[in-house]
């Protein structure tokens, strides 16, 4: 029978989500052995691929489990006994058809980042960028709102059938010294979200300008991919 997973991973202590022929500490890789110690032998398939370092608060995977396996909640116990920095936090049986990816409908990434010191037990969960004007940032994270090719902004040597996505909705919060970025939307491109991020806190810190923006988006000139650093990045929720 397949099921559904949500899972959260603390992704500093991985080398992405995705399975590596390099590396054994990815979180594709590392859930897969656990489940064959179980006598579970599947291919797990992800909702989306998070970067080295990126964590993930409710990361959707599903997989082919064996009828003996009905109880689904000793299935979880012992997943988390076994499994460290990675946390099952609930599994259902679901259709045949359900797919992680391709029944997603929606999205959502939050980006944390402080803009006082970092404490030392902080550093591999929240981003540092000096102090910012608000205003601009705000409106630098409207203008990714919409349908939009985001050709140049994603990185360098990723193949997708199309670059067009739709953003939904940006947000910004700031509790207490802690400021939070949202995005929603109906999918992102390989890092792409740490390329806006790191555009728009830039255009907030006059590095880059609203106009540059705009150029970036229209495909008329890329300015800018660079990376914001990737231990201020959850994916925070996955829309069905």
């Amino acid at each position: 029978m397949r099921v559904k997973a949500t899972i959260e991973y603390d992704g500093s202590k991985f080398y992405g989500f995705q399975r590596q022929k390099s590396r054994v500490d990815t979180i594709t890789q590392r859930v897969e052995e656990s489940l064959k110690k179980l006598n579970i032998v599947s291919d797990i398939r992800g909702s989306g691929r998070t970067d080295r370092g990126v964590h993930a608060s409710n990361q959707v995977i599903d997989f082919e489990v064996p009828h003996f396996w009905q109880d689904l909640k000793r299935l979880k116990y012992n997943l988390n006994r076994d499994l460290r920095y990675i946390r099952f936090k609930n599994i259902i049986e679901v259709d045949e058809n359900f797919h992680s990816r391709f029944s997603a409908r929606r999205r959502v990434y939050r980006y944390i980042f402080k803009t006082s010191s970092v404490s030392i037990f902080e550093r591999d969960y929240i981003s540092h960028y000096p102090e910012f004007n608000i205003k601009l940032l705000l409106k630098a994270l409207r203008n990714f709102e919409g349908e939009h090719n985001f050709k140049y902004f994603k990185k360098s040597g990723s193949t997708t059938h199309t670059d067009i996505r739709t953003i939904y909705k940006t947000k910004y919060k700031n509790i207490k010294n802690y400021h939070i970025i949202y995005f929603e939307a109906n999918g992102f491109l390989r890092s792409q979200v740490r390329i806006m991020v790191d555009f728009a806190i830039n255009i907030s810190l006059k590095k880059l300008t609203l106009k540059q923006q705009l150029e970036q988006l229209n495909l008329i000139k890329r300015h800018s991919i660079g990376l914001a650093p990737p231990e201020g990045l959850y994916l925070t929720r996955i829309i069905y």
